[in-house]
């Protein structure tokens, strides 16, 4: 009787353990991006971390991954693919992966954040957020990465023609290539990981990126000038990939509604930054410039036919998300 009561004991024991074992082993959902502490890719998906993670209780933790540690923007949309990581915060590089979504690529096409958030419901999600899904990407959320300007060490520029010759880091997006170059500039595709010792060396005269990327990354420390061009208003996207049919479906309905919850919470955070950050720009000892937009308006005007000839949808979205602009 005894043997039986140890074995009974040793049996509860080994499934207590057992149990525990089962417990401990929470599902991590890994969220990669390539903004640095501070930034608003930070900031949004930290927000989104938190929020996502109160509701989900033991079933699984987002688990945050900035400043590019699970690779630059084109791996991890390759780890995706994979399943290898779960989430990740791309935005100029989708255009690279679906041509519909260069439509953000097209220089002056959004007025602000209002006119945003209505091409962001009549046209991103009905529209870009299925033409990812046939590319094996599930996009949750459209959040931001901001409007665009661009930095140099070699003179203000206020108009197209001041870009002449000078060497300009863009993101993996071939239409932010054909841009620049239709303005005069030599534009060179690079991880925003390896800019900063770019500027700092000479390899790249200059970049373009949002205040919400330009000062965390510290590139005012390596660049003189700052022209406020505005040239291109970047959503980013929260998408997942081949792991997101793994996750327990409650664990899914909680991320998708958290993602979109976060929305209004990534464009207020994205206007205080702009304010605080150039603030923050000119205290550095940036010298910063008005243009001449009207001027870089007309010499755009090659990209958008472009677009409108080499993406079939191209068209309809341009005249459509202009079509918005009104009242906003």
């Amino acid at each position: 009787m005894g043997f039986m009561r140890k074995g009974l004991f040793a049996s509860l024991l080994v499934s207590g353990m057992l149990t525990a074992g089962v417990a401990a082993a929470q599902v991590e959902v890994k969220l990669g991006h390539v903004g640095e502490p501070g930034s608003l890719f930070d900031q949004s998906a930290q927000e989104f971390a938190r929020r996502a993670n109160e509701k989900l209780g033991d079933k699984a933790k987002v688990v945050v991954y900035g400043s590019s540690q699970l690779g630059g923007d084109s791996e991890m949309l390759k780890k995706l693919k994979l399943g290898t990581i779960d989430l990740a915060l791309p935005s100029t590089v989708m255009s690279s992966e679906i041509p519909a979504f260069g439509v953000f690529e097209m220089p002056y096409l959004v007025n602000d954040r209002e006119h945003m958030v209505k091409i962001r419901e009549q046209i991103v999600k009905p529209q870009l957020f299925p033409a990812a899904e046939k590319r094996g990407y599930h996009i949750l959320g459209v959040w931001e990465n901001g409007i665009r300007h661009i930095t140099n060490n070699k003179r203000p520029i206020e108009k197209p023609g001041d870009l002449s010759g000078i060497k300009l880091r863009v993101p993996q997006g071939v239409w932010r290539v054909k841009m620049f170059q239709a303005y005069g500039a030599n534009p060179s595709p690079m991880a925003l990981s390896e800019v900063f010792v770019a500027l700092q060396t000479g390899v790249m005269d200059g970049q373009e990126n949002p205040f919400a990327q330009i000062y965390p990354s510290r590139f005012q420390e390596v660049q003189k000038f700052l022209s406020l061009t505005g040239h291109v208003y970047t959503p980013a996207y929260l998408t997942a990939g081949r792991s997101w049919n793994r996750l327990p479906e409650d664990v899914r309905k909680v991320l998708d509604e958290t993602a979109t919850e976060v929305e209004p919470f990534v464009l207020e955070t994205a206007a205080r930054l702009d304010d605080e950050l150039l603030a923050k720009l000119k205290e550095a000892g940036m010298q910063v410039n008005e243009v001449d937009k009207e001027a870089f308006v007309a010499a755009s005007q090659g990209v958008y036919d472009e677009f409108a000839d080499e993406v079939p949808e191209g068209r309809d979205m341009i005249v459509k998300a202009r079509s918005l602009a009104g009242g906003s």
